[in-house]
């Protein structure tokens, strides 16, 4: 079956923490986005469970009068449990090396995979809101030519149309 998917990356927040919220600009920044999938005629949506997710998509939800999914395999990838003074670094070699894991987290390709699963299931005009890294590593999936250069233009927050007929996948930043 043929369908248009969005993935979204959440409005900008306070944190990394699971329960940190948006900030006032990116409380501004959901209701613009609102006002921007109503027009893409939106007809479910689905959320990480994270608070900054969910607060992202509230007003369209809102608006267009449609509940929100939570589904924890939108959650953002865990790198490592340890602290990594040079995350950026590892994040980097993460992307490059699907299968590299580090202590206590989760390898590139456990996250695509678990991600994927989500993409595979949603219906046509589906919104769905997850995390820079996971959303990066779906773009990759969808398009190898998507590296980690690209991943560091992601803004908060990024919204990609992913088209899917008869199979194929494409993506197209459509945020500006």
């Amino acid at each position: 079956m043929d369908k248009t998917i969005y993935l979204i990356r959440h409005c900008q927040a306070t944190g990394q923490d699971p329960d940190a919220e948006l900030t006032k600009v990116g409380q501004k920044q959901a209701q613009e986005l609102a006002g921007f999938l109503e027009s893409r005629q939106v007809i479910h949506f689905i959320s990480s469970p994270f608070t900054r997710a969910i607060q992202s998509i509230e007003p369209a939800a809102d608006r267009l009068d449609l509940p929100i999914e939570i589904d924890d395999r939108l959650a953002e990838r865990v790198l490592s449990s340890e602290d990594l003074p040079d995350w950026m670094e590892k994040l980097e070699e993460s992307f490059n090396d699907a299968d590299l894991k580090f202590a206590g987290g989760e390898s590139g390709k456990e996250a695509t995979d678990r991600a994927m699963e989500v993409l595979n299931e949603m219906e046509d005009r589906t919104a769905a809101v997850t995390h820079g890294n996971l959303l990066g590593l779906l773009l990759k999936q969808i398009d190898a030519s998507y590296d980690f250069s690209e991943w560091r233009k992601l803004t908060n927050p990024d919204v990609y149309e992913v088209k899917i007929r008869s199979g194929n996948f494409s993506a197209v930043r459509v945020w500006s």
